[in-house]
């Protein structure tokens, strides 16, 4: 079993910065062998893919919306992700969730956090 408490959110102004972090309750080998996301959901709107790191850190793949702005990464000696998050807009303003994931002999591992609020505003 993953447990991941998400953190680090609450109110910006437009331009500001914030840095997210995810904690996973697992031990520090398991961790490393899930690829990790952050993903967020505005009111209204379907839960979308924000940024993901592979298992070693490695790869790190970004949407479109928020390339050159947010940064995500992992420590996996501390079992925990990050987000920076800079030069924030208010189009930003959503739950942000983590996830764990891994597929390891056929079977598929899947965790999320509770979501932690983000709120761009002025």
């Amino acid at each position: 079993q993953v447990q991941l408490v998400e953190s680090g959110g609450g109110l910006v102004q437009p331009g500001g910065s914030l840095r997210l972090a995810c904690a996973c309750a697992a031990s520090r080998f398991t961790f490393s062998t899930y690829v990790m996301s952050w993903y967020r959901q505005a009111p209204g709107k379907e839960r979308e893919l924000v940024a993901r790191i592979s298992n070693t850190g490695d790869t790190r793949n970004y949407a479109d919306f928020v390339k050159g702005r947010f940064t995500i990464s992992r420590d996996n000696a501390k079992s925990t992700m990050y987000l920076q998050m800079n030069s924030l807009k208010p189009e930003d303003t959503a739950v942000y969730y983590c996830q764990a994931y891994r597929f390891v002999g056929g079977k598929e591992y899947n965790y999320w956090g509770q979501g932690t609020q983000v709120t761009v505003s002025s």
